[in-house]
């Protein structure tokens, strides 16, 4: 099936995140690798000068914090990886730095612009170089 697959979760929405994980580990070869991967969003500017500095390193922390407990939870083996910046953006930059051959991604209830998929799944379906499988 797959060898590298990154799960995109949402921490606000671990229910979802607890569904993709497991249903990304039946879809992996034996001796394949997982990648929890969260984005932490980054903000627009002008709430950037009225926001420390702590807080962006707190929201990672607890991003992290978030995708541990949901690995120990689930019991699945996976790294784990935080970054920064355009959710879509960086989940593709991982898939090709790790060069994966499938993303998970759970899709949002999406608005006008983007009716069928939410708009961070909705980007990454079309760039992505390798399979998507969303989640709805």
């Amino acid at each position: 099936m797959y060898s590298k697959i990154i799960v995109a979760v949402d921490i606000a929405q671990l229910e979802k995140a607890e569904r993709i994980f497991r249903k990304a580990s039946t879809l992996l070869d034996a001796g394949g690798a997982l990648l929890l991967l969260n984005v932490v969003e980054d903000l627009p500017g002008y709430l950037v000068s009225d926001l420390t500095v702590d807080m962006t390193v707190k929201a990672r922390q607890e991003a992290e914090q978030v995708l541990f407990d949901l690995r120990e939870k689930v019991g699945i083996a996976a790294e784990i990886e935080i970054r920064q910046g355009s959710p879509a953006r960086e989940i593709l930059a991982a898939s090709q730095e790790r060069g994966a051959d499938l993303i998970v991604v759970a899709s949002h209830v999406p608005d006008l612009s983007n009716y069928f998929i939410g708009a961070t799944a909705d980007r990454v379906v079309r760039h992505a170089a390798c399979s998507v499988l969303i989640d709805r």
